[in-house]
């Protein structure tokens, strides 16, 4: 059995893990999420996900598994992050109203034998999104630690996803259902 390590403060990645059935540690990894400019929107967060698991605070040995992940929201042509106050999640919220954006993650599975990375993508369709809809939403809800300023689990995505196309979970943040498959091939 290894010992597995998922790298990341995620409420939602730790939660789906566990979902998943899955015992596993809590590590870290300080990075500063810097990408070249150059790259395509699907090899932004698979990038992000390899700096991170290079950064890990953890010993590999035979028997350790890290993995790694990072989430964007690709839109208008660039990326939505984390918005850093209610005017830029307010800004991010009203560009996505009305309008289709993919949400891309990036995972690095890592151990003592090399690593593996790979990345899948969800489009999510939002219907439009009243500005009292938007703002119950900031007051109430914790947009600043979700890329593209939403969880699609939370009440904005029950008002406001119109549809998805692809893995919901990856929206959270973690494709389970591809992660679930790399980590059996991974393992044996």
């Amino acid at each position: 059995m290894k010992d597995i390590w998922l790298i990341s403060h995620s409420p939602r990645r730790q939660q789906l893990l566990r979902d998943l059935g899955l015992v596993f540690r809590i590590g870290e990894a300080h990075v500063e999420e810097v990408y070249p400019q150059s790259l395509a929107p699907e090899e932004i967060p698979v990038y992000l996900s390899k700096l991170k698991a290079d950064a890990a605070a953890v010993t590999l040995t035979d028997d350790t598994l890290i993995i790694t992940a990072d989430t964007i929201v690709w839109a208008g042509g660039k990326v939505l992050g984390k918005p850093s106050d209610e005017a830029e999640a307010r800004a991010m919220l009203q560009m996505l109203s009305g309008k289709t954006h993919q949400v891309i993650t990036g995972v690095t599975l890592r151990s003592k034998e090399g690593s593996k990375s790979f990345y899948e993508s969800t489009d999510v369709t939002f219907g439009q999104l009243s500005a009292e809809d938007i703002d119950y939403y900031i007051s109430c809800y914790r947009p600043y630690d979700k890329a593209g300023a939403y969880g699609i689990q939370e009440w904005i995505g029950m008002v406001g996803v119109e549809s998805i196309k692809g893995c919901f979970y990856n929206v959270m943040g973690l494709p389970v259902y591809r992660l679930y498959r790399e980590i059996k091939d991974y393992l044996h």
